[in-house]
C-alpha cells in the first residue's frame, strides 16, 4: 500500500476516534420534553424512552413504566431493562421518569413535592405530594398517552426513598392512578411516620404492589433511619386492609444499603410486573 494512502487512512481514523470521542453519549430512542403544572406554573422536564420495536408495530399499545428522580432513575432502568426487554425475558415498555422543578435544586424539589404534609422541623418546603399527584394525573399521564401508544390500565410506579414516600401516598390516596407500584426504600420515617396515619383508600381494579428495602438501611449499619423497619411497618398497613385487589410482595435485599439498594429494587420489581408472564395490553 503507497505510503501516501496509509497516511490517509491513519489521519480519517484519528479523525473519527476525535469526534467519536467528543460525542456525547445518548440513550437509545429517548428525548426529553417540558411539562408545566398549571397552578404553579412549574416546570418540569420529562425523560422518555420508546421501546426497541415501537416503529416497526405500530398497532401495538405498550405498558408504561414511570419514574421519579429522573436524572437518577432514568439511566439505571433503561440500561437494566435494556436486555430483558429485548431478549424477550420482559414485555418492552415506554419508560417515562419525571424530572426536578426547573431551575431549582433537586433536592428542594423532590423535598417539597414527594412529601404528604408539611413538617414544622424543616427548614426545606415540604408537604407538596397530593397536588404533585394530581399533576401526574391531570398532565403526565394524559399527554402520554394521547402523545404514544401508550396504555391507560398498565402503568407502574417506581419511586425510592422520598420517591418510595411519594409512591405509598398515591397508593394510600388515589390507588387505581396506577396498576403496579414499585416501591423502594420507603421514607415511611417522615415527619414521625405521619404516611402511616393517611386515610387510605382501597383500590377498586387490581393492582399489584412490590415493596424493597435494602437489608443494611438501618442505624446499625451507619443509616440515619431504619429503613427495614419502615418497608415493614407500610407492609403492615397495607396487609391490615384486607383488599382481594391487591397482590403484594416484600423482600430484604441482602447486603443492600440505602445508597446500592435501588437497582436491584428496579430490575426485580419489575421482573414481577412485567417478566415472563404475557399481559394482553388494552388500552
Amino acid at each position: 500500500m503507497p505510503l501516501i494512502l496509509k497516511s490517509l487512512l491513519l489521519l480519517s481514523a484519528l479523525i473519527c476516534f476525535k469526534l467519536s470521542a467528543n460525542t456525547p453519549y445518548q440513550i437509545p430512542r429517548s428525548s426529553v420534553i417540558e411539562l408545566t403544572e398549571p397552578e404553579t406554573n412549574r416546570v418540569y422536564p420529562v425523560f422518555i424512552q420508546l421501546p426497541k420495536s415501537y416503529k416497526k408495530h405500530p398497532e401495538k399499545i405498550y405498558p408504561v413504566i414511570y419514574l421519579t428522580d429522573a436524572p437518577y432513575t432514568f439511566p439505571i432502568v433503561a440500561g437494566a431493562t435494556r436486555f430483558p426487554m429485548n431478549s424477550g425475558k420482559m414485555q418492552q415498555a415506554i419508560i417515562v421518569a419525571i424530572s426536578y422543578e426547573k431551575g431549582s435544586k433537586g433536592s428542594n424539589s423532590r423535598i417539597r413535592d414527594y412529601t404528604p404534609n408539611k413538617a414544622k422541623s424543616w427548614k426545606k418546603q415540604t408537604g407538596n405530594a397530593q397536588n404533585y399527584a394530581l399533576f401526574l394525573k391531570n398532565i403526565v399521564l394524559p399527554y402520554i398517552e394521547n402523545t404514544y401508544r401508550a396504555s391507560s390500565t398498565h402503568k407502574t410506579y417506581i419511586g425510592n426513598s422520598l420517591g418510595g414516600l411519594f409512591g405509598a401516598t398515591i397508593l394510600f390516596t388515589m390507588p387505581d392512578l396506577f396498576s403496579s407500584y414499585i416501591i423502594g426504600s420507603p421514607s415511611v420515617w417522615f415527619n414521625n411516620n405521619a404516611l402511616l396515619a393517611l386515610k387510605v383508600n382501597k383500590p377498586k381494579l387490581p393492582i399489584r404492589v412490590y415493596i424493597s428495602v435494602g437489608s443494611m438501611e438501618t442505624p446499625a449499619f451507619g443509616e440515619g433511619q431504619n429503613m427495614v423497619e419502615g418497608a415493614k411497618q407500610l407492609t403492615q398497613k397495607i396487609n391490615a386492609l384486607k383488599s382481594d385487589n391487591i397482590e403484594l410482595k416484600s423482600v430484604v435485599i441482602d447486603g443492600a444499603n440505602h445508597a446500592t439498594a435501588f437497582p436491584t429494587t428496579a430490575i426485580q420489581g419489575l421482573d414481577w410486573v412485567l417478566g415472563k408472564a404475557k399481559i394482553n395490553i388494552i388500552k
